[in-house]
């Protein structure tokens, strides 16, 4: 039976242990992990290679489980950079919405394949991606089809608003749920079980009352993931308050939306009995430190949860408020944030952070049995990382190289399922230069439809 070898390197495995092999070998077969240990020159392990189709020297590299992405939305890639001075109503207002509209079928699924070969390079393996934008009925499914182009492994959460601030994204009940049924029909479990369905109501001052209570009733019913963004701002707690006098969280728990399958996205806001609900309902937390320093949005109490025992997984959030996908820079501003913030250098030691985007996001999206560390009988989803670089090496301890050095740059290797997605830097499933020439051709096109009335879309400095 043919395998594939990866020997020779440091291997972080993230397993309950926290072992590192140095030198380590992982050997998968088909997409599965066998075996991962010591790697031994003294001829025990040449039936490894012997019986392997593909063999990787990981001489100089450290290898890693692959990363979760917590939280992104893939169409944004459209819009990174377009302003970078703005909070998030205004955000919304002035770039999201525009866009998003002014977007066609085709181009949310050329903003997803991007999105998802930039996680790829970027070391993430699987992503959560929450679509919320439904102008076209095909543009579910148009990200959908870049996810199985592109090799990864993830989930769409279908998002919906029926009281979006603007009205032309706002959908009924019956489309949002009728859409999401059919979703799970053709696409749950595609491409050998890489594609899943989440439900992603889209926030808690965009939607109803009624949308949200049948929302935990569906989710309950179908066992889906609840991905929706919470207490993100101060003003989304003031707009709870004042419709339901009840806070973001509070609000998410009295409809029946908050249990173990819930994915609370942002968490900022959160006041102390909130954070015990959380705990309490073993529900998990998407930290996306960039976004929130990126909108100023505030910071959320991480380093107060994970002591409480709350899982807390790992987001970038979307391209437009991140303006990137590097997962491997999302680790470097998780410890940093929160360093600073409470004045205290000792918090998120790296293996912390890195304990967050492996297992912290496979427990998050129901994958602990069979993603987020490098053991046997575990999906073979894994990443190698070059430490021979001059910003990184000479490496003392590869946990804070990952952390501290790397970004998405020195990702060299990304298998997801056994197969190799990204080789030498380069996605092996999509030609990038094809697919970046074709996206900037529509993105020029939009920005002169859009800066007629949107002046921000002409800025040209």
């Amino acid at each position: 039976m043919a395998g594939k070898l990866f020997y020779n390197g440091t291997i972080l495995t993230m397993n309950a242990d926290q072992q590192v092999f140095r030198p380590g070998y992982v050997y998968i077969e088909h997409d599965v992990i066998r075996e991962v240990g010591e790697w031994k020159e003294d001829g025990s392990l040449d039936h490894l290679a012997a019986q392997s189709s593909y063999v990787y020297n990981a001489a100089g590299k450290v290898l890693i489980p692959g990363l979760i992405n917590g939280h992104t939305h893939l169409f944004q890639t459209f819009v990174r950079g377009v302003s970078d001075h703005l909070p998030l109503s205004g955000w919304l207002r002035e770039i999201i919405w525009p866009m998003s509209l002014a977007m066609e079928a085709e181009d949310f699924y050329l903003a997803a394949l991007i999105g998802c070969v930039e996680n790829l390079k970027s070391g993430a393996t699987y992503i959560m991606d929450h679509h919320y934008i439904h102008t076209f009925p095909e543009n579910d499914a148009s990200v959908l089809r870049a996810m199985v182009d592109a090799g990864i492994r993830g989930h769409l959460a279908r998002g919906g608003s029926d009281l979006a601030g603007e009205v032309r994204l706002r959908e009924t009940e019956q489309m949002i749920f009728g859409s999401t049924d059919r979703l799970l029909d053709e696409w749950g479990g595609a491409a050998s079980g890489r594609i899943q369905i989440a439900l992603g109501p889209l926030n808690l001052y965009g939607c109803s009352r009624g949308y949200l209570e049948r929302a935990a009733v569906f989710s309950q019913e179908r066992g889906l993931i609840s991905h929706v963004h919470v207490a993100e701002t101060s003003e989304q707690i003031d707009n709870t308050m004042a419709r339901y006098g009840l806070r973001n969280l509070e609000l998410l728990h009295e409809v029946g939306l908050l249990s173990e399958n819930t994915q609370v996205v942002h968490g900022i806001w959160l006041d102390d009995g909130e954070l015990e609900l959380i705990r309490d309902k073993n529900a998990s937390v998407i930290h996306c430190p960039v976004s929130n320093m990126y909108l100023a949005s505030g910071v959320a109490r991480v380093p107060e949860m994970l002591n409480m025992g709350i899982n807390v997984a790992l987001g970038t959030d979307g391209p437009g408020s991140n303006n990137c996908q590097d997962n491997l820079e999302v680790l470097k501003f998780t410890a940093c944030l929160h360093k600073v913030n409470n004045l205290d250098a000792t918090l998120l030691p790296p293996m912390d952070v890195l304990r967050m985007a492996t297992n912290g996001g496979a427990k998050a999206v129901g994958r602990s049995g069979d993603l987020g560390s490098l053991e046997s009988g575990k999906k073979a989803d894994l990443v190698a990382v070059d430490l021979m670089k001059a910003h990184i090496s000479p490496v003392h301890r590869a946990s804070s190289a990952l952390v501290y050095n790397a970004n998405g740059n020195d990702v060299d290797l990304v298998v997801v399922g056994g197969q190799v997605v990204v080789e030498n830097g380069r996605s092996t499933w999509v030609d990038e230069q094809e697919v970046l020439q074709r996206a900037q051709a529509r993105v020029d096109l939009l920005r002169s439809k859009l800066a007629v009335q949107y002046p921000v879309f002409g800025e040209r400095y």
